[in-house]
């Protein structure tokens, strides 16, 4: 039988009370109930649970019945609801999503937390964490960033324990030495009539894979382990190219995306005129802004992928985590 919404409202008014006395109940509410996924064009009484057990665990009184007064019901597992603060703010303890940041910098995201040698710690980008390798260990970490109102000492949650150093591309103007060098050789050549001729080639060290970092949290009070809007993570996973992903990030907060492109070599301006190659990386669309940087990336599994640290108007660009975990020694 088709019941109105003004119906279903009078049943929950006077039954509330007995739906509030179940365990895990944290909310009750007037909506259309839910079957195997599909929305349905049956109104219910909605019983919001901070998680759903089998019934067979629950003892009689608190089951929540099928229907109420002839009224169906429908049960939904929200968790447990929280009030909401910014990601901006100070969070203690601190999930993964928030604001940080060496305090010479502005602001990022706090990735996660891992493990190193069997302690934990905070996981980040290097140009969020050290500064783009300008901090040095022991460093003071910031939650909220500078940015965001972090001030030393009492936003201290952190020490920088490590960091991956990035290699920048040489820019030739950045060398005069250099220049008047070669202007020196190619003149002597045609001082002495020979075709041969110099010039400056610009060298990398080596092709980046991370922007990557860790910090020591003071205690183990200040951080949790899990990561807003997406809770815990499950496990490693592998980008691949179609994988759909999900980051929470200080900016843009829960974005969603897919892995468009994979083996990816990128140039990436960091200011000031210093700008780094990096390979294999993951490719995803718009998903994230200014001071996402750090975001942890995983799958929809809650498996991590990888580590966010750059992007444009319609791109994001993250690090594989098996590169992450291997060049900062790192375990979940």
């Amino acid at each position: 039988m088709a019941h109105d919404v003004e119906t279903v409202r009078a049943v929950l008014q006077a039954r509330r009370d007995r739906l509030w006395s179940h365990a895990h109940v944290v909310a009750t509410g007037v909506g259309y109930k839910v079957t195997r996924g599909v929305k349905t064009d049956t109104l219910a009484i909605v019983c919001s649970v901070t998680e759903k057990i089998p019934l067979e665990r629950l003892q009689s009184h608190d089951r929540v019945p099928s229907a109420i007064d002839g009224v169906p019901t429908d049960v939904v597992a929200t968790g447990v609801v929280r009030a909401l603060q910014p990601r901006t703010g100070r969070h203690r303890p601190a999930p993964g999503g928030v604001s940080i940041a060496h305090r010479t910098v502005t602001a990022g995201t706090l990735g996660c937390l891992v493990k190193r040698a069997g302690h934990v710690v905070i996981l980040s980008n290097n140009h969020v964490l050290a500064n783009s390798n300008d901090a040095r260990p022991g460093d003071a970490i910031l939650q909220p960033g500078p940015h965001d109102g972090g001030r030393f000492p009492n936003d201290h949650i952190a020490d920088l324990e490590d960091f991956v150093p990035i290699t920048f591309l040489d820019a030739p103007s950045e060398s005069r030495f250099a220049r008047g060098l070669i202007a020196a050789l190619n003149a002597g050549c045609r001082l002495i009539r020979s075709a041969t001729r110099y010039r400056t080639v610009n060298l990398q060290a080596g092709d980046n894979r991370v922007d990557a970092a860790i910090a020591k949290p003071l205690g183990p009070t200040l951080v949790k382990s899990e990561i807003l809007d997406i809770g815990t993570i499950a496990g490693l996973g592998r980008g691949a190219l179609g994988v759909a992903i999900k980051k929470s990030g200080r900016t843009t907060g829960l974005t969603t995306g897919q892995i468009t492109q994979v083996d990816v070599s990128v140039n990436v301006d960091y200011g000031g005129g210093r700008v780094a190659q990096f390979t294999d990386q993951l490719l995803a669309g718009p998903m994230s802004q200014g001071g996402d940087s750090g975001s942890a990336v995983l799958d929809n599994g809650n498996r991590l992928v990888g580590l966010l640290f750059a992007g444009s108007e319609n791109s994001t660009v993250i690090n594989r985590i098996e590169h992450v975990f291997s060049a900062l020694g790192l375990t979940l």
